[in-house]
């Protein structure tokens, strides 16, 4: 499947059975299903899917299941997350061997270095395949801040560098990474809650999160924005805000696979060190869920 960064692309969670072993059989439904509702691709396993729990076995057969379940009909992007520069690019050969389209290459964990340390980790990925790649900034969660000039160095140097998922929250990185570079990569909003704000900017595609629990909503508050349509966007975004809200706090996980249970699309189950929502926060997060989807 040829690689077009663009639209509504899923971060999957992954789903776990009753031993939290990867329900392989879900998470093939379930990708069948945010197709059929207008998804154009299916990254994983990103930090909603878990990526810090999984094995790299388990990883490897994740892309298998999802490229058998709609690698004819959409890329499947493998998500490159690691604690060393060498695992992520023997991850990144593994995934184009087992036939994935594209990577999300993400900073290393834990290490959160200098721009000299992190332009060699992602250079490396970079040229360990030839299969297209989107880079993954997100400040908040790892600690590595790419910055437009350091983006567009980046795209100079290498031809298969062909996206970024901007996360920083600051939807003016949208345009100021098009003052230097124009459109030499494909823009991704990478937080729920400012896809409408991102697209207005210029972006042209949504690595996202709820989408995982409401693909028809998701997809729909995207094209609305992309048609400028801004009555029926806006809208929208006012009924779906409290739980794209939800994509930007610490128990993500947690809170996203809740609103897939409660549509019927999931469970609740997350692996260690994550545990299920319980008490007090529990009852306040289905109050919310609940409320919106009343009023579906």
């Amino acid at each position: 499947m040829k690689m077009k960064w663009a639209g509504v692309m899923p971060a999957t969670t992954t789903a776990f059975d009753e031993n939290l072993a990867i329900d392989h059989a879900f998470v093939a439904r379930h990708a069948k299903w945010l197709t059929e509702k207008g998804c154009t691709g299916i990254v994983t396993p990103g930090s909603l899917g878990e990526s810090a729990t999984l094995s790299f076995d388990e990883k490897l057969a994740l892309w298998k299941t999802l490229i058998d379940a709609v690698g004819e009909r959409v890329p499947v992007v493998a998500a490159i997350a690691s604690l060393s520069t060498a695992e992520a690019v023997r991850l990144a050969q593994h995934a184009a061997d087992v036939g994935c389209s594209g990577l999300m290459v993400l900073p290393p964990y834990v290490y959160a270095g200098d721009w000299r340390e992190m332009k060699a980790h992602v250079e490396a990925v970079f040229r360990a395949i030839k299969l297209s790649c989107m880079l993954y900034n997100n400040p908040i969660a790892y600690g590595t801040d790419f910055l437009p000039q350091q983006i567009a160095e980046l795209a100079a140097e290498h031809e298969n560098f062909e996206a970024v998922k901007e996360s920083s929250t600051d939807v003016r990185r949208v345009t100021w990474i098009q003052e230097l570079i124009s459109d030499r990569l494909a823009i991704f909003v990478g937080v729920d809650d400012a896809i409408v704000e991102g697209v207005v900017m210029g972006a042209v595609g949504w690595i996202a999160g709820l989408v995982n629990a409401l693909p028809e909503e998701s997809v729909a508050l995207f094209n609305y924005a992309m048609e400028r349509d801004r009555e029926k966007a806006m809208a929208l975004y006012k009924w779906f805000l409290p739980l794209l809200r939800m994509d930007t706090v610490p128990k993500f996980v947690q809170l996203i696979k809740l609103v897939q249970q409660e549509v019927g699309m999931g469970n609740t189950r997350v692996r260690p060190p994550r545990l299920e929502l319980t008490g007090a926060e529990l009852d306040d997060a289905l109050k919310i869920i609940r409320h919106i989807l009343s009023h579906r």
